[in-house]
């Protein structure tokens, strides 16, 4: 059986801020970050046979305490948790993962539900997704 290895780093602006982290793959919890106050590290072999697949990063924990805003309303300082260094297999793919992550969120409840792109950093709780498909080396020819 081929495996293929999935990695990244997962790490917060605010090591103060009592930010949380899982990663799911397939519905399965593989990581659990209680609070992102260092980088975290994800590191997953799973099998290359043919197959849709789903990873999604869950953040939590952030408040309107996590926020400074100057009188002008300009964000001063905010707690924001970032994803790089995605690697499959050795192979860099963090801007074809950029591309292809779907970020869900509620702006931390102060408006509707969004899906939004995602640029490596979020400063929002919800969810980031990331759909592909194994043989990977396929899925990674017909999107790069």
């Amino acid at each position: 059986m081929e495996t293929v290895n999935f990695k990244f780093v997962l790490s917060s602006s605010d090591d103060q801020c009592p930010m949380t982290a899982e990663v799911w793959m397939d519905n399965v919890l593989l990581l659990s970050a209680p609070q992102l106050n260092q980088p975290v590290a994800f590191n997953h072999n799973f099998s290359d046979d043919d197959g849709e697949h789903e990873l999604r990063i869950v953040l939590s924990g952030k408040t309107g305490k996590h926020t400074v805003i100057d009188d002008t309303g300009k964000i001063v300082k905010d707690a924001t948790v970032e994803a790089s260094q995605v690697v499959i297999d050795d192979l860099d793919v963090n801007q074809l993962f950029l591309e292809k992550c779907v970020y869900e969120h509620n702006f931390n409840g102060s408006q509707p539900a969004i899906k939004d792109t995602f640029h490596g950093i979020a400063g929002c709780n919800g969810v980031i997704s990331f759909k592909f498909s194994t043989p990977i080396y396929l899925w990674l020819l017909e999107n790069m």
